[in-house]
């Protein structure tokens, strides 16, 4: 049994002891994700002789794997546990059970990934002009009102004619993107209340994390479900509205008043208001860009750490790489910070591509991690590519139980596509795929030839079975495409098996990311750039002034002792407002 009280804060342990809804606003640092995994574990661990099973909805996959690593490590059975992203459960529970009650979908459908609907709606933007429109014009989300798009009025027409067409195209080839699996998914609760019904009774406990980037369509799913148990079910909600940064793709901090109207039932708010990440200047420093009063006070072990504070908007564009290398110098060989513990984060990946190059020829004596420095697309959808994690990580006793778990979903595919004999079991698949050496030094002709040498090994053939082919085909051209804009953007890279091996060792070095990809993460120092109106907040924000606070905060909590912003010039850009206005005294010179 679980200690709980010794592993758990007071504020931790009320949260994961209310034996009812709860409602848990968690301030950056807190241990949110420390207190979902212990809910959880309470939960099973109570639950063991119970039919009943818990889900548990992460916002990536990447959470899921985290946390359901992190279960197992603290010993606790997790067979009772579902775990995943809400077009997982979605698709696992609502969609593919009960699709033939949708016309659309009665005769079997595929999720389109991410390669295919980009290439698509890429050749629907070349026959519009005035305005031109490309793929990245075209986002949009779902809700109850139908169609909402991320650009702006000018390019709307234009773009609402692209989706149009888009979605015209994957009805023909059978196929749903990720907002469809929400809207049908939606749409089949609405018409056949027996399938949240029928839920409630599979579900004791709904935990649902990130809640401030939840969209409205996966609000309604989660609460049609509670409701549904009539007060026989709990849900546990976890998130932090300041940093609620998702809005442009439809992700909003649900209120507990409206938790109330949609699940009908009582819920109760709990907060975690200890940051055990920063210093107490970093953490005053944070709640200049609050938009929720919530409270925040560092327990940090860097507490009562000055460290050092920075805004500069004098710096040009042209000598960005010049001044972010001397700070990353300054602070790995002057204050002693590993390189590891260093993230530059910067608005948009266009611009973090052509810094990334100079920093790595800039600052050859260090490694450098970021997204766009491997060759595979991390799509999770995609069953080459989760047949890839596993031809690419070597056994070894640290990564056991996360290649077994890699495993397990690999053989749901499997089942799911009809490719083997129930009897095979995740332990016999980590053998086979063990057993694969070749001596292909090409990392790309090395998994191709390894998928062939697995599907012999396995019994099936790729070609007989044509979503196999589609999305072997979409693996194969979308990492093409990435080595050759590594390579264009002249950075060191031959795209050997090595480079292929390197997409799943663990990172290190420093690190390289967007606003958005850097959430959850922590670094002793943080160096963001680009902090120019338009781009935060985006220009076609319709919030400007709250986002941009929400964006900078996100920025400014991830730090635990340097914070260095810059508001570059030589663009048309200026500063961003919200931080350029700030009446902050006490910036340092460094």
């Amino acid at each position: 049994m679980i200690d709980y009280a010794k592993e758990l804060n007071v504020e931790q342990i009320s949260a994961i002891d209310h034996d009812g809804n709860v409602y848990l606003v968690a301030c950056p640092g807190s241990g949110k994700t420390r207190t979902l995994v212990y809910k959880l574990a309470k939960e099973l661990e109570a639950g063991s002789s119970s039919k009943k099973k818990i889900a548990a909805i992460t916002y990536t996959n990447v959470a899921a794997d985290e946390i359901k690593e992190r279960i197992v490590d603290l010993g606790v059975d997790t067979s009772a546990l579902w775990i995943g992203t809400i077009h997982s459960f979605c698709l696992d529970w609502i969609l593919r059970p009960f699709a033939q009650y949708i016309v659309e979908l009665e005769h079997g459908f595929t999720v389109v990934d991410n390669h295919t609907s980009e290439e698509i709606i890429t050749a629907l933007c070349t026959e519009y002009s005035s305005p031109r429109i490309n793929y990245f014009d075209c986002g949009y989300f779902l809700n109850t009102q139908g169609i909402n798009l991320s650009c702006g009025q000018y390019k709307a027409d234009n773009v609402h004619s692209v989706i149009t067409q888009y979605h015209a195209i994957l009805s023909e080839n059978k196929q749903i993107d990720f907002e469809q699996i929400l809207q049908y998914s939606y749409v089949l609760i609405t018409r056949h209340p027996d399938i949240s019904k029928s839920l409630s009774g599979i579900f004791q406990h709904i935990l649902l994390d990130e809640f401030q980037d939840t969209k409205e369509l996966q609000y309604q799913i989660v609460s049609s479900i509670i409701c549904a148990g009539e007060g026989r079910n709990n849900i546990f909600i976890v998130g932090d509205p300041n940093q609620s940064i998702f809005g442009s793709l439809g992700g909003y901090a649900i209120t507990i008043d409206e938790l109330r109207r949609l699940t009908e039932q009582e819920v109760e708010q709990f907060e975690l208001e200890k940051n055990y990440r920063s210093s107490t200047r970093i953490v005053e420093y944070c709640k200049n860009f609050r938009v929720y009063e919530s409270n925040m006070v560092s327990d940090s072990k860097y507490k009562d750490h000055a460290g050092l504070i920075s805004y500069s908007s004098s710096t040009h564009k042209d000598h960005l790489v010049e001044e972010i290398s001397r700070l990353i110098r300054h602070h790995i060989e002057t204050l002693e910070v590993s390189p590891n513990e260093v993230c530059v984060v910067a608005p948009w990946w266009i611009h973090l591509a052509s810094l990334t190059r100079g920093l790595v020829n800039s600052l050859p004596e260090y490694s450098f991690d970021g997204p766009g420095l491997t060759p595979i697309y991390r799509d999770r959808e995609n069953f080459w590519y989760r047949l890839s994690r596993l031809l690419l990580t070597s056994p070894s006793p640290n990564i056991y139980f996360k290649r077994l778990f890699w495993a397990r979903d690999l053989l749901q595919a499997m089942s799911e596509l009809d490719l083997c004999e129930h009897s095979l079991r995740d332990k016999d698949l980590l053998r086979i795929v063990n057993s694969i050496d070749l001596n292909e030094q090409d990392g790309l002709q090395y998994l191709c030839r390894a998928f062939e040498v697995f599907s012999l090994k396995i019994g099936f053939s790729i070609n007989e079975t044509s979503s196999l082919q589609e999305q072997l085909d979409a693996f194969v051209t979308s990492s093409t495409r990435r080595i050759e804009r590594i390579r264009n953007e002249g950075i060191d890279y031959a795209g050997s098996i090595k480079d292929f091996r390197k997409a799943f060792i663990p990172k290190s070095g420093v690190k390289v990311s967007s606003i958005h990809g850097v959430k959850g993460e922590e670094y002793e120092t943080v160096i963001s750039f680009g902090l120019l109106d338009g781009m935060v907040p985006h220009f076609t924000d319709t919030d400007k002034s709250n986002t941009a606070k929400k964006l900078l905060y996100v920025i400014a909590s991830r730090a635990k002792r340097h914070l260095h912003l810059i508001a570059e010039t030589g663009r048309r850009n200026p500063p961003t407002p919200t931080l350029h206005n700030l009446n902050y005294l006490t910036y340092d010179q460094v």
